[in-house]
């Protein structure tokens, strides 16, 4: 892990389950986007839900954010046999872990509730 993501980790900067919570409502506007496109999107649909279940876990072990990434780790191994698909999502959500430290703009998008006119699209 980059020793500068380390430091600003203890600035300020929320924990991972807060991040994970906010990022569990950016993924109703992908859902959104799923549901309105004319291909077959069942990959599209177990992706999101693997990667709901690891935002929804992350948000009740509340990870110490120095840990995180070895948490996510731990989330793949116990996977098993679907641990590819898990990996993928895992590194999914520590990037976008990793973005709301270094861009204000994207931390302030998930803040906000993460507006998208794909959200509310098909309600």
């Amino acid at each position: 892990m980059d020793i500068s993501i380390i430091v600003d980790m203890t600035n300020n900067h929320p924990r991972p389950a807060q991040i994970c919570r906010e990022l569990l409502n950016a993924l109703e506007a992908s859902e959104g986007r799923r549901k309105r496109r004319k291909r077959d999107t069942t990959p599209d649909a177990i992706g999101l839900e693997v990667k709901r279940d690891l935002l929804v876990r992350a948000v009740a072990a509340d990870p110490d954010p120095a840990e995180f990434e070895a948490w996510l780790l731990e989330q793949c191994q116990a996977a098993g046999g679907f641990e590819g698909g898990v990996r993928a999502m895992a590194l999914s959500i520590f990037e976008e872990w990793r973005l709301s430290h270094d861009a204000e703009s994207f931390r302030n998008w998930l803040a906000e509730g993460a507006p998208s006119d794909d959200a509310s699209a098909d309600r």
